[in-house]
């Protein structure tokens, strides 16, 4: 009997180490969380379980993520501290298991009502960090047993483990947000030399991602496409007022001089490290699919992805917008063009992909 206990303390440890391995290897909060539920589930073996987050502000927790039959149903619920159990635990900071949920005054029945799932038992601990109190976590109706306080210290654990993981993801999300601050401002620099650009950056981006999620590309191609189509023209800084402000035609060294703003911006990102992987979008989004694009005429596949994204993005709001010496395409008719030069301006497949978004509302001007 005490060696069956071992082995099955034992595999609640390597659990539990697993569950703090990939918590903690994680910045994404909504990641973070639904793994939580899915461990808490899996460690304490039972049917259900659930996520409330503390809302400071209005002094009450709500159901973050929720796992079960019905779980959605529940997620628009809203308790007071104090309210209901998972209330009592967030209220006196301390963990509490209860067996006869039915009959015990604290429970808020509620939530039962609401989503037709009875509950019978449950575990639900405090969620704090450096004696900020962060949430509750509950695990719910034990399978062929009842919750014991061993269960009690197995969530505990996993309570402590996602305090950190939480505290740690909305660090790095405040300085991501942060970053894309001083992105954006660099960007805008650029836009506040020409007035009749402004809100250019912003909606190459929103086209960008648009032609993305068309394509099915992952989280990290994504991200860096975003980053590159913000900062795309971000070499246009050392090209002279003259020119890039100039409203008649280029003339040939004019023209020559402003293709230098490929150039110009590859070397600028070039100094921040963390943005080498982003410098191809910033360097080649001039370049055409038949090869006679700047600077270095490359065809085709030859052209980096994000390149060949943003070149249709880019194009398609040079033309849908307005200009002092003419009014911007409309949707439907830039798209028309677009699809007329697939093939020699642009790769044709992106080119499907931004029609395919149109069609399916995710444009917007």
């Amino acid at each position: 009997m005490q060696h069956t206990s071992f082995n099955f303390q034992a595999e609640h440890l390597r659990q539990l180490l697993d569950f703090s391995a990939i918590v903690n290897s994680s910045l994404e909060i909504e990641e973070i969380r639904k793994k939580t539920i899915d461990y808490s589930i899996k460690i304490l073996d039972c049917q259900a379980g659930s996520l409330l987050l503390y809302d400071e502000y209005k002094n009450e927790l709500y159901f973050d993520v929720a796992i079960g039959e019905k779980a959605d149903k529940i997620k628009t619920i809203r308790l007071k501290l104090g309210e209901g159990i998972a209330g009592w635990v967030a209220q006196n900071r301390k963990p509490l298991v209860v067996n006869d949920v039915q009959n015990d005054p604290r429970f808020y029945k509620g939530a039962d009502e609401r989503s037709g799932f009875k509950t019978e038992s449950m575990v639900c601990v405090p969620i704090i960090n450096k004696g900020r109190l962060i949430g509750v976590l509950q695990a719910i109706n034990k399978r062929n047993n009842l919750f014991t306080d061993y269960d009690a210290q197995l969530l505990g654990t996993i309570s402590n483990q996602v305090a950190i993981a939480i505290e740690n993801a909305k660090l790095y999300g405040e300085l991501k947000e942060t970053f894309y601050e001083i992105v954006f401002a660099l960007a805008d620099t650029i836009e506040k030399r020409d007035p009749y650009t402004g809100g250019h950056t912003k909606r190459v981006m929103d086209y960008c991602i648009a032609i993305a999620n068309q394509m099915g590309l992952d989280k990290d191609e994504i991200e860096k496409l975003k980053l590159s189509a913000i900062l795309h023209d971000i070499g246009k800084i050392g090209i002279r007022d003259s020119i890039l402000l100039k409203e008649d035609k280029l003339s040939e060294e004019e023209y020559l001089a402003i293709q230098n703003h490929t150039i110009y911006g590859a070397e600028i990102l070039k100094h921040v490290k963390k943005l080498e992987k982003i410098i191809p979008g910033v360097k080649y989004h001039h370049e055409k699919f038949d090869g006679s694009g700047y600077p270095e005429k490359l065809k085709k596949e030859e052209i980096p992805l994000i390149a060949r994204i943003i070149a249709v993005a880019d194009t398609f709001d040079a033309m849908t917008t307005d200009r002092p010496y003419r009014r911007g395409l409309s949707f439907e008719f830039a798209l028309k063009e677009l699809k007329n030069k697939a093939g020699t301006q642009f790769d044709p497949q992106i080119v499907d992909h931004l029609i395919e978004a149109f069609r399916k509302g995710e444009l917007i001007k």
